[in-house]
């Protein structure tokens, strides 16, 4: 049986978005995104937008500042037209410090493109110290991490 045009829209639109990462081809990328394009962020609500023209500036800064970049999707699942996708991304910061993110994006698609996001890709921690410290740090106000 042959899978459902939403899901080989899904598979593809990711596919298109990973090379575009990976070639830093800004317009490629852009292109991957609905012109009217929702980004929500929940653990970060005031950094939601709309469009897909802050979704260029936002990949402009990102490609100036990480030249040698590259993502990964590691997962990647299509329920209908939402795409469930787990990401990482690794580069060097222009200080030599190394930048990795890792996380999940959720991608409703609509002809093709990205139409919203449910955005949960974050700096990874190194050393933030254990479970029991983060949890603690979680439900004790002023707890140290």
């Amino acid at each position: 049986m042959a899978p459902a045009r939403t899901e080989v829209e899904g598979t593809a639109l990711v596919e298109r978005m990973a090379r575009a990462t990976n070639d830093h081809d800004l317009d490629a990328l852009v292109a991957c995104f609905a012109p009217d394009y929702r980004n929500e962020t929940p653990s970060h609500p005031e950094r939601g937008f709309v469009g897909s023209e802050q979704v260029r500036l936002n990949w402009t800064q990102i490609f100036g500042a990480i030249p040698d970049l590259s993502a990964k999707v590691l997962r990647c699942a299509v329920d209908g037209d939402t795409v469930w996708t787990e990401w990482e991304h690794r580069g060097t910061r222009p200080d030599g410090s190394s930048h990795v993110m890792r996380g999940v994006v959720i991608f409703g698609v609509a002809d093709g493109l990205a139409a919203w996001a449910r955005f949960y890709l974050e700096p990874v921690q190194e050393d933030a110290g254990s479970v029991n410290e983060a949890v603690r740090h979680q439900v004790t106000p002023g707890a140290r991490a």
